[in-house]
């Protein structure tokens, strides 16, 4: 079971570097902010795909990774230009 601790102070902790800062950290049951998935469907026409498997091909990665990473490229933009 892991040390409840705030995380100011996990990050001085951290920082100073003199304590191991695993004993703060459940890794028996590691868990990412985040993390939880909501499915969608979206309809692309043909060329749009067509393009999108294109890119995906010369970057080695899926189609889906493309579409995620472009989304996230664009909401964090979006949010940059917000704040």
């Amino acid at each position: 079971m892991a040390k409840k601790i705030s995380a100011e102070e996990l990050d001085r902790i951290f920082d100073e570097g003199e304590e191991d800062v695993l004993e703060y950290f459940d890794l028996q049951h590691p868990m990412r902010p985040n993390a939880i998935s909501k499915r969608v469907n979206v309809d692309f026409p043909v060329w749009m795909v067509e393009a999108l498997d294109a890119e995906a091909k010369r970057i080695g990665i899926g189609r889906q990774a493309v579409i995620k990473t472009w989304i996230a490229e664009r909401l964090d933009e979006k949010a940059r230009r917000s704040a």
